[in-house]
């Protein structure tokens, strides 16, 4: 295995059971992090549109919306425009994560970056941004 894949695949594997430990610790699992993101960002979105600004499939949004629906963290309704479409929406319990999560992910990332000095960090970030657009364009 090439050296970058090999390193990149063993960082991101312990990155995301960093992630999940975080979030864990305030009753959600990875993933569910970041639908709550997107309704924070924007309440009331379709399935779909989550999906689209989490880069995850419409069904994996439908089945975790499913799950944070039972623990009370949003609710469906349906569209008042369209009867095709259902909204989701969050509940006081769901927004009231907001502030814990960003908190948790912040202190993660001021942990796992804080060998690096600022300019090392900003490389970084541009580094990977720049692979991201590589790789966001290949599967266009």
């Amino acid at each position: 295995m090439p050296e970058f894949l090999e390193l990149h695949s063993k960082t991101s594997k312990l990155l995301r059971a960093a992630a999940d430990a975080a979030v864990q610790r305030h009753g959600l699992r990875l993933g569910q992090d970041h639908l709550l993101a997107a309704l924070w960002a924007e309440d009331g979105r379709t399935p779909g549109e989550i999906a689209a600004a989490v880069n995850v499939t419409t069904p994996a949004v439908t089945k975790l919306a499913t799950r944070m629906a039972e623990s009370g963290w949003l609710e469906r309704r349906p569209d008042p425009h369209d009867n095709r479409l259902v909204r989701l929406w969050l509940t006081p319990a769901g927004r009231a994560l907001q502030k814990p999560i960003e908190a948790e992910r912040q202190a993660l990332e001021d942990r796992i970056t804080a060998t690096l000095t600022k300019t090392e960090r900003a490389q970084l970030m541009k580094a990977l941004t720049k692979i991201q657009d590589v790789l966001v364009s290949d599967l266009a």
